[in-house]
């Protein structure tokens, strides 16, 4: 009898340590991703899920490693993203929680004001098919171009009905824009890239999206890992009380928590 009983123990023993020892492989951009999940991890661990972090710098790769099961999940993009990447890929990554907005921004190191944009100016916008739609929307609300469909998110400069000041578009790969500043008179540029080339958006964006933004940044895997412990653990986390006032206090309205 004490030896079925040392048996049971060591057993439950061996499931425990090897729970306590899961980890979960998530695919991120820099900022302000992996510095959110840098903050989970020391309580993420006393639950017992192990964080690798890898940071990525393109908005390609975190999807295909997920798809293809190199990692476990990724967290960098929003739901019209993830939505196109699905479409034009093949593949079919779900959505697992939503945490933070980064308002897109409009940037200049030529100008002070959109109204200083001269006739012919140059325009540097990303290349994917949601965000550079999302520049393009932007730019119509601020009344310098006219969509054909004013709500189409994945717009292209083929799309434009109206450009007054006969803007020159040029569209390229997202994280590439910060680096291009010297060479156009204005980059449309996502929140997280201009954070990591020290662009402060609630200062240096000459405009930018509001709090009402649809573009919720999303944790991400695939539908067979959905609902595991260890990413269902990493969602909570990432939607806690805690996660709210660290985004808050370390990027003071530049990243907006979306619970």
């Amino acid at each position: 009898m004490k030896v079925n009983r040392l048996i049971v123990l060591l057993a439950a023993f061996a499931a425990f340590s090897v729970q306590a020892a899961e980890k979960l492989s998530v695919a991120a951009t820099a900022v302000p991703h992996a510095e959110i999940l840098e903050f989970l991890k020391p309580a993420l661990k006393d639950e017992g899920v192990e964080l690798d972090i890898k940071v990525f710098t393109d908005y390609v790769q975190p999807n295909v490693q997920v798809a293809e099961g190199r990692m476990d999940a990724n967290f960098f993009q929003h739901q019209p993203y993830l939505e196109s990447f699905n479409e034009g890929k093949g593949t079919s990554l779900v959505s697992v929680a939503g945490v933070h907005v980064e308002p897109f921004g409009a940037y200049s190191r030529k100008i002070d004001s959109l109204e200083d944009l001269e006739k012919g100016a140059t325009v540097a916008i990303p290349n994917d098919p949601t965000n550079g739609g999302r520049a393009l929307l932007l730019l119509q609300k601020a009344g310098l171009i006219k969509l054909k469909d004013d709500s189409k998110i994945t717009a292209t400069p083929r799309d434009i009905a109206e450009n007054p000041k006969d803007l020159e578009f040029y569209e390229l790969e997202a994280a590439t824009l910060p680096r291009v500043l010297d060479q156009v008179e204005l980059a449309m540029i996502n929140t997280n890239y201009a954070l990591e080339a020290g662009l402060n958006p609630t200062e240096d964006a000459l405009i930018i999206e509001g709090s009402e933004s649809p573009y919720v940044n999303i944790l991400v895997t695939t539908e067979e890992k959905k609902d595991s412990p260890a990413i269902q653990a990493l969602a909570d986390a990432l939607t806690s009380e805690p996660v709210r006032k660290f985004i808050n206090e370390k990027y003071e309205g530049a990243v907006v928590p979306a619970f």
